[in-house]
């Protein structure tokens, strides 16, 4: 008896491979358009069908693409449970009265014509030493949008500064995830792809920084203290002990950091010492710590603004945001599997000629891999698979890969709602994401710097350790970023060969 075969599998033509992409972002845009007020879950969930439907006309069968949805669930598995532990750690931080004294003696030390410069410094320095931008949202990003909305500032201005900040911070941090998933995945050092970085990102702060001071500046005349007031004192009435004590735990935050202990461990013991400083200072009990952890603050005070910045966290709180992250993930495994991302932009690489066209395209394609595919994740990993042989082609450093990464991946996630980043942080600040989205100055400014600087020759890392300055200027001496033996010597050699075909060209000039 003959076993019948599957048909040939096949990658989607550009149309198939649209198609679910096209529902997913018809369904979103409807949805803000028409302003239905519906929630992602649905919409991705309906793509992810669509996305099977195209999968098997192409050959694939249902097991091979749950698997491949599963098998990318699984690898967020991690970052699922740490937003799960971060809604533990907001709830305690919020019954010892952490949160609450950082928006009382911010509100005592900040001065409006300062607070969004200075916020999102901090922000910035916070981030690099906690490696996160999640811990620092879920932080810092809590009490500044109270400081924030007593100051009269728009939610999503405050909000776009804390990611700008958070986000910045995150990027260069030797200690975060997706900082060492963009230099694996080039296959580069670590402190290399940071230096790397160093060339568009921390300008593209400075921009977003005077922006945010210009903003800060021309809003202050406006401010009326009254609002800050009241809420400070709700937060001294309603707190048995307000006092400089209860930062310590933001102190703890980065000590666990510099301890290097995993997130999971790591936000859990943070969430512990919430707890115990509850107990000291708030007189908390033992079914209180559970609570806190479990459902979050609760508390009923004389004033409304109190109330939204006390009642928060707890692991129920982040269920929402966890379905999310399941469904998306797995949208985006599906999409993997089936060759979708390969068949819209894998012909794009054959007309690369140049390092601006080649950032340009690495920059486009992290975008489109993030929104189509909802995972950060996927998209520093698709574009590095595609790329990374072209870049050595041109000569380029693989720290030029992982800079560019990042400037088109890291940055891009937390402005698509329906991705894990985007998803998490309009939940825990309370602002949905196309409204702070315009104000993510850093976010913006990131890939627009580099791509405006590369257009010019400017920004370059060669793979033998020379680069041009932001002026397009070549500056030579430097150490060679790493990168596989064979590599190195594939861009070495692709090197020497553009540069001595440039040496006649310039001489005939």
């Amino acid at each position: 008896m003959e076993t019948q075969k599957n048909p040939a599998k096949r990658l989607p033509n550009k149309i198939e491979a649209l198609i679910p992409i096209v529902v997913l972002l018809g369904i979103m845009i409807s949805n803000y358009v028409f302003d239905w007020g519906q929630d992602p879950h649905i919409p991705v969930l309906m793509a992810c069908a669509v996305a099977m439907l195209v999968g098997w006309r192409c050959g694939y069968n249902y097991k091979e693409m749950l698997a491949s949805a599963l098998d990318a669930v699984n690898q967020s598995l991690e970052a699922i449970i740490i937003i799960l532990c971060v809604g533990c750690l907001i709830g305690s931080f919020e019954w010892c009265g952490t949160i609450p004294a950082v928006v009382y003696y911010g509100l005592k030390c900040i001065t409006p014509g300062m607070f969004l410069p200075l916020a999102c410094i901090l922000c910035a320095i916070v981030g690099i030493a906690l490696g996160s931008a999640w811990t620092v949202v879920a932080t810092l990003g809590i009490a500044f949008m109270a400081i924030g909305e007593t100051m009269g500032l728009h939610p999503g201005l405050v909000a776009g500064m804390i990611l700008s900040g958070a986000c910045c911070g995150d990027k260069f941090s030797p200690l975060s995830d997706s900082t060492n998933l963009a230099a694996g995945s080039a296959q580069t050092g670590l402190f290399d792809h940071v230096r790397a970085m160093v060339t568009t990102t921390f300008p593209s702060l400075v921009i977003a920084i005077v922006i945010y001071a210009v903003i800060s500046l021309q809003g202050s005349a406006s401010y009326d203290p009254q609002m800050a007031n009241e809420l400070s004192e709700a937060i001294v009435d309603h707190y048995a002990y307000m006092s400089p004590v209860l930062l310590l735990p933001v102190l703890f935050i980065i000590v666990v950091a510099l301890l290097k202990i995993p997130a999971i461990p790591g936000v859990l013991l943070i969430s512990v010492v919430g707890c115990i400083f509850a107990v000291i200072f708030q007189g908390a009990n033992f079914s209180d710590c559970i609570t806190m952890a479990h459902y979050g603050y609760s508390a009923e005070t004389a004033n409304e603004l109190c109330d939204t910045l006390l009642n928060r966290g707890g692991m129920d709180s982040m269920l929402w945001t966890n379905n999310l992250v399941i469904i998306a993930v797995g949208f985006g495994g599906i999409l993997q599997k089936i060759g979708a991302v390969e068949s819209l932009l894998g012909s794009l690489i054959k007309k690369v000629k140049t390092p601006f066209q080649l950032i340009v395209v690495t920059i486009l394609t992290s975008m489109f891999c993030i929104t189509t595919m909802c995972d950060q994740y996927l998209g520093l990993i698709i574009p590095s698979s595609m790329y990374k042989d072209k870049y050595d082609e041109l000569g380029l450093g693989r720290n030029m890969l992982s800079r560019t990464l990042e400037d088109g991946g890291t940055l891009w996630s937390p402005l698509i709602p329906w991705s894990s980043c985007g998803a998490y942080h309009s939940r825990i600040l309370g602002v949905p994401t196309l409204t702070y989205l315009p104000f993510c100055f850093m976010n913006i400014i990131n890939p627009i710097y580099a791509i405006i600087t590369a257009s010019y020759g400017g920004n370059i890392l060669y793979a033998d350790g020379s680069r041009t300055n932001v002026l397009g200027r070549l500056k030579t001496g430097g150490a060679p970023a790493g990168a596989p033996d064979d590599a190195h010597e594939k861009a070495m050699a692709a090197l020497a060969k553009i540069r001595g075909a440039a040496k006649p060209e310039a001489a005939r000039k």
